[in-house]
């Protein structure tokens, strides 16, 4: 039944919007407050890394709750948000009521995808996850630009007012479109806890925490080095916004159908692009269409990097579900912090255009987890044959 997923993905919707709505005001804010653009990346930072430290246990604690309310509760903290950002309090309220929500963004996503998928069959599950995660993308085609579009045109709390209309959306639809569902059985914590002791599961960790870091090198600062490195104005940026996103959609849509056939090589195939999306922005250099045909191979890349990354780490630890999703959103978001953090330090010193080059770097070493994983899975299996030979 898809109605879950698709309710779950609109709660995404919201949740996206909140967390990746600053990413093309970043300018605007540092200019309103009168500080760095690395410093106020720290609204992008700041609300990942308490994702990333509280997630897992976080969602430990909400495992017995009814989870139609909890999704309400998380969609309600958004709202909150939105309403009180749009009103542009001073710097520190402004992170305060950022950092907030944070808590409970793993809350709904894991919940979500347990919804979704528990109301579906086995065989479709990537492509239920998959509708759920098509959230993310569905907000860089419409709220997140719509809001980088706005603040060009009004003022940057503009962009806010965006995140509340769709907070208030989601916890409407949540409130009529989803039954009571409280937890019958609820699994102990130590059988959720065991996947940390299992090393395919430690390795698709990294590999996700490695791929999302690279990322968001360059990601976290779209606006400001297409702004800069690309010499687009805010409102062409809007526009990119919206060519990163559209492609993502469908980018998405295709991850997920491919993921119902080879995980491993999906996850491959789409982080393959944080090896040469930095090369070809580098050879785009100032030639217009080239940037744009680059921006939107970026979007069709980067899109399904959640998807992919909680999948691939779920496939590590299946009987965990809700439990290793919030380890996969709040790995992404270390990663998300590290990457955000890296690229501000290296428009600091180096500047913005030199961003991309690390996103190599990151790449390379999701790889390489990739490749241990498949090592110790080709170990794991010749260990059970000795056993049944035996």
């Amino acid at each position: 039944m898809k109605k879950y997923a698709y309710i779950g993905s609109l709660g995404f919707l919201g949740v996206i919007t909140t967390e990746f709505g600053v990413i093309g005001i970043l300018p605007q804010i540092a200019a309103h407050y009168k500080i760095s653009i690395d410093k106020a990346g720290l609204l992008l930072s700041s609300f990942a890394l308490v994702i990333a430290l509280t997630g897992p246990f976080m969602t430990l604690l909400a495992s017995g709750y009814d989870r139609k309310k909890i999704m309400l509760a998380s969609i309600g903290c958004f709202l909150i948000t939105g309403v009180v950002s749009s009103c542009s309090p001073p710097f520190w309220l402004l992170m305060v009521v950022r950092i907030l929500p944070a808590f409970l963004q793993p809350v709904y996503i894991a919940t979500a995808l347990s919804v979704a998928v528990s109301r579906g069959n086995k065989s479709n599950e990537n492509e239920l996850m998959s509708i759920v995660f098509s959230g993310v993308t569905l907000a860089m085609v419409t709220t997140v630009p719509l809001a980088t579009y706005l603040a060009s045109i009004f003022t940057w709390e503009y962009s806010f007012m965006v995140q509340t209309v769709v907070s208030l959306i989601a916890l409407l639809t949540i409130y009529f479109g989803l039954e009571n569902m409280p937890v019958t059985a609820k699994k102990s914590y130590g059988s959720q806890l065991s996947i940390l002791r299992q090393p395919t599961f430690i390795v698709s960790t990294l590999m996700n925490f490695f791929m999302i870091s690279g990322w968001f090198c360059t990601y976290s600062y779209f606006a400001e080095y297409l702004n800069k490195a690309k010499g687009m104005d805010e409102t062409m940026v809007s526009y990119m916004l919206f060519v990163f996103g559209i492609i993502g959609v469908v980018a998405t849509w295709l991850a997920g159908k491919m993921l119902n056939r080879n995980i491993t090589a999906t996850t491959a195939f789409f982080l393959s692009g944080t090896l040469f999306i930095p090369v070809l922005l580098h050879w785009s250099n100032g030639n217009m269409v080239a940037t744009v045909a680059v921006i939107g191979l970026w979007g069709f890349m980067y899109s399904p990097a959640f998807l992919n990354a909680s999948t691939y780490m779920i496939s590590s630890a299946p009987h965990a579900l809700e439990f290793a999703n919030s380890l996969a959103t709040s790995f992404g978001n270390l990663g998300v912090t590290l990457g955000t953090t890296v690229g501000g330090w290296i428009i600091a010193s180096k500047g913005v255009q030199y961003t991309p080059w690390m996103t190599i770097v990151f790449g390379a070493l999701a790889f390489v987890m990739i490749l241990l994983r498949a090592s110790l899975e080709r170990k794991e299996s010749y260990a059970m044959k000795e056993e049944c030979l035996q």
